[in-house]
C-alpha cells in the first residue's frame, strides 16, 4: 500500500501548530464536501481530509505518525512489519488501509505509546514494553519565546509499582524552551514520558508551546506587528524615532508625508531562527488634544490655511 503523507493533503506544514491544521481541515471539508462541491473526486478528497485530520489532530497519534514520517515517503510502497495485524477498529470503510495498517483498533494507543515500534527497528520487541509518551502544555511570554528561558513542570506520571499494578506519581521536570520558538510547536523531550514495563525504555514527553499574548506586540508565525503612535507633524515633515523591539530600541526613519496605515519593515526583529522573523511597524498618527486656547488656534489655522478634505475620495458615492 502507498505510504500517505498527512501534512501534503491538509497543505500545512510538519511543524504547524494544532490551530492551523485545524483551520487548514475546515476550509478543505467545506471546499471538498460532496454536497457541495463540483470536483469530480470531491468525495475521495473528503475522505483522504478527514483521515489526515484524525491524525494530525491528536498529539499522541501524531507523535507516532512523524516517527514514521521520517522513514517513509510519500509515494513509497508501505507494508507493516509482521504481527502487526490490524483487527479493523475504526472500520476499513471510514478510513484507507494504509491508516488500518498502522492504527486498526490501536487509534486510541491503548497499551503502547509508539505504534510503529518495530516498523523503526525492524522487530517489534514485545519483552520489554516502550513506556507510555506524555502530552503537556507550557505557556511563556513572548519575550521568553525570543529570547529563551526554562520552566519547571509538575506532572503526574503513571508508574508501574512491579505487582501489576499503576500508581500515579508527581515528579518535577525541569525544561528548556528553545529561543524562537513558535506559537503551537511541539518540542519532543526523549525519555521523558512515562517508564517502561519490565525493563522497556521510557516514552517520551510532548510538550506544546504557548505564547502569552504581548500589550505592545502582536506575534504572526515568526514576525512581530507593532503600531507606532506618531504625532501629525511627525507624519507630515518626516523623523527618525527610536522603535521599541524585542531585542531593544532601535532607530527607524519616517519619511516626510507618510500617512497613517503604512507599513515599514525592521528586517530580522522578530523572533530567531533560520531565517529569523521580521518586525513590521504600522504608523498610528495621534492628534494632540485641543484642550487649550494656544492649540485650539493652532488647529483653526491649519483648517483656514491648508486646502486640505480627507474625504475628497468619498466625493461622488
Amino acid at each position: 500500500m502507498e505510504y500517505k503523507d498527512y501534512y501534503k493533503i491538509l497543505g500545512v506544514s510538519r511543524d504547524a501548530s494544532s490551530d492551523e491544521i485545524k483551520r487548514a481541515y475546515r476550509r478543505l471539508a467545506r471546499k471538498y464536501h460532496p454536497d457541495v462541491s463540483s470536483e469530480a473526486d470531491a468525495e475521495q478528497r473528503f475522505k483522504e481530509i478527514g483521515e489526515a485530520y484524525e491524525v494530525l489532530k491528536d498529539p499522541e497519534k501524531r507523535a507516532a505518525y512523524d516517527q514514521l514520517g521520517s522513514n517513509w515517503r510519500a509515494g513509497q510502497d508501505f507494508r507493516p512489519p509482521p504481527g502487526w495485524e490490524s483487527h479493523g477498529g475504526f472500520g476499513s470503510s471510514q478510513f484507507s488501509d494504509f491508516f488500518e495498517a498502522l492504527f486498526g483498533d490501536r487509534g486510541g494507543f491503548g497499551h503502547s505509546a509508539n505504534p510503529f515500534e518495530g516498523i523503526f527497528g525492524g522487530r517489534r520487541d514485545t519483552g520489554r514494553n516502550t513506556g507510555q509518551d506524555q502530552s503537556a502544555k507550557v505557556t511563556v511570554s513572548l519575550e521568553e519565546a525570543y529570547s529563551g528561558t526554562t520552566h519547571n513542570l509538575r506532572l503526574q506520571t503513571p508508574e508501574p509499582d512491579g505487582r501489576g499494578q499503576v500508581r500515579s506519581k508527581l515528579r518535577n521536570l525541569r525544561v528548556k524552551i528553545p529561543a524562537g520558538v513558535r506559537n503551537g510547536q511541539r518540542i519532543r523531550l526523549q525519555g521523558q514520558g512515562s517508564p517502561g514495563v519490565a525493563g522497556g525504555k521510557p516514552g517520551d514527553l510532548y510538550l506544546e508551546v504557548h505564547i502569552e499574548p504581548h500589550p505592545l506586540f502582536h506575534l504572526r508565525g515568526k514576525d512581530i506587528l507593532l503600531d507606532l503612535p506618531v504625532a501629525p507633524w511627525e507624519a507630515a515633515l518626516g523623523a527618525t524615532l527610536n522603535v521599541p523591539t524585542l531585542g531593544g530600541e532601535v532607530e527607524m526613519k519616517i519619511p516626510p508625508d507618510s500617512a497613517a496605515g503604512r507599513r515599514f519593515r525592521l528586517r530580522g526583529r522578530g523572533l530567531p531562527g533560520t531565517p529569523a522573523g521580521d518586525q513590521y511597524v504600522t504608523l498610528r498618527i495621534v492628534n494632540p488634544p485641543a484642550e487649550s486656547m494656544e492649540a485650539r488656534k493652532l488647529f483653526e489655522k491649519m483648517r483656514d490655511t491648508l486646502a486640505f478634505d480627507p474625504r475628497t475620495e468619498l466625493a461622488g458615492h
